[in-house]
């Protein structure tokens, strides 16, 4: 047995958490791979809506068991508000919720020197979620974070009092000033009750070295799902640097965040919205500085499920998407959002860019000191609603024309659209 993926390909916000609770019936674990609560996976249903940062978007289904894998970083008192959120809406998660042992921790100073280093860049910060998702990351990599596994460790509490105080120490040398700096609304020393508090909590849930976990379930024959967060163009090493994320977004991430080897890689799917949309600073060749982009954004409530800041929204763009297949050996495609385009007259995609006048071809390492020129082909939208739309064939052949323009550029099969919020709104082929 192999394990499929579902992954961003544009700058995350494509919809994978709808996604995800829609075919997670077809698995037995749906396993989260790299981000943390930067993420913001949303699945509406039963007219309800429920808005995930690191539990994985499986959860809804009582029959699929839920891993927080190692490439993941936690947060106690963010994940036990979105659990306690679920509990409340009659949803339980102490019975398939399953956390790796390597996942590492955000710890209260991490966010708060996320804020310190943000503010020291002054006109060229990235547009940081402030979640502590960098300096967590850093310090995984510089081989003195905190993990999961080791909350029940004597000596735990002198290693978060000194990486504590090495934090400090750091934001003070940035002239950072957090005496009345406030994390979601509390002040330090609060959230850092809080904290600790949370991670009591949560050792009522099941800590597994999640690696061997996962190998043992594809030897029995289980059916197992790696789902991504962000999006390919967010990846550190491959995205729009230093503009990015700071963990793989792409397939190869799966093997570092999950334990798994490349040779067990089923399926990849690629999700992407039927225009684009980025969050923050950076590049973003089609954005639309326009009516049209305030169209797109009202349209599709283009705002931040974690950061509710308004999302920079424009015209798909094939260069960039083509790119993302590429690193991701993409088998199929998914295209959310369509709706958001129900009104319009026209639609125009990027099929190339220009750079100095001339045509470039692929996606450039240079894009941040480069202006490119996006150049569009023009298409005739379908200007009508879609709720009545059950099945490929019933599409208007404007939507047709539309996702075949797409499959043809691309060369990978469009296998599902969705064509509304709710998890029944996706049509498969």
């Amino acid at each position: 047995m192999k394990i499929d993926i579902i992954l961003g390909l544009q700058w995350g916000d494509e919809g994978k958490g709808k996604v995800v609770d829609s075919i997670t019936p077809n698995y037995d674990v749906i396993a989260r791979f790299q981000g943390g609560p930067n993420a913001g996976h949303t699945v509406e249903f039963e007219k309800q809506k429920f808005v995930l940062h690191t539990v994985p978007s499986g959860i809804y289904r009582k029959d699929t068991l839920n891993i927080i894998g190692n490439g993941v970083i936690i947060d106690p008192v963010i994940l036990m508000k979105e659990i306690e959120k679920l509990s409340s809406a009659g949803i339980s998660t102490e019975e398939n919720l399953l956390i790796s042992k390597r996942a590492h921790l955000i710890l209260p100073t991490h966010r708060l020197m996320d804020a310190a280093l943000e503010a020291s860049k002054g006109a060229s910060k990235i547009g940081s979620t402030l979640k502590g998702i960098g300096p967590t990351y850093t310090d995984k990599i510089a081989r003195h974070g905190i993990r999961i596994g080791n909350i029940d460790d004597p000596e735990f509490q002198a290693h978060y009092n000194h990486l504590k105080e090495e934090h400090l120490s750091i934001i003070r040398h940035l002239g950072f000033d957090f005496s009345n700096f406030k994390l979601d609304g509390i002040c330090l020393s609060d959230y850092e009750k809080k904290w600790f508090e949370s991670l009591k909590s949560l050792r009522k849930y099941r800590f597994i070295d999640s690696e061997q976990f996962l190998n043992t379930c594809l030897d029995d024959g289980k059916k197992i799902l790696a789902e991504g967060a962000q999006g390919t163009m967010l990846d550190v090493d491959f995205g729009s640097y230093p503009f990015v994320t700071s963990s793989n977004t792409i397939s190869a991430g799966v093997c570092s965040g999950l334990g798994i080897s490349p040779h067990r890689i089923g399926n990849i799917f690629g999700l992407f919205k039927a225009y684009c949309t980025r969050v923050g600073a950076g590049p973003f060749p089609t954005e639309l500085k326009d009516e049209m982009g305030d169209t797109l954004r009202n349209q599709g409530n283009e705002f931040g499920s974690t950061t509710g800041r308004p999302r920079r929204c424009g015209w798909l763009d094939l260069p960039a998407l083509k790119y993302s297949i590429m690193l991701n050996g993409v088998d199929s495609l998914i295209m959310t959002k369509t709706d958001v385009l129900n009104n319009l007259d026209e639609i125009k995609i990027c099929t190339e860019y220009k750079m100095n006048g001339k045509p470039l071809k692929g996606y450039p390492f240079d894009v941040l000191s480069t202006e490119l020129e996006p150049v569009y082909d023009t298409l005739k939208g379908w200007n009508r609603s879609l709720d009545d739309v059950t099945s490929f064939q019933k599409m208007p052949e404007e939507l047709k024309q539309y996702i075949a323009y797409i499959e043809k550029y691309l060369k990978v099969p469009v296998e599902m659209v969705s064509v509304g919020p709710d998890r029944t709104q996706i049509i498969k082929k």
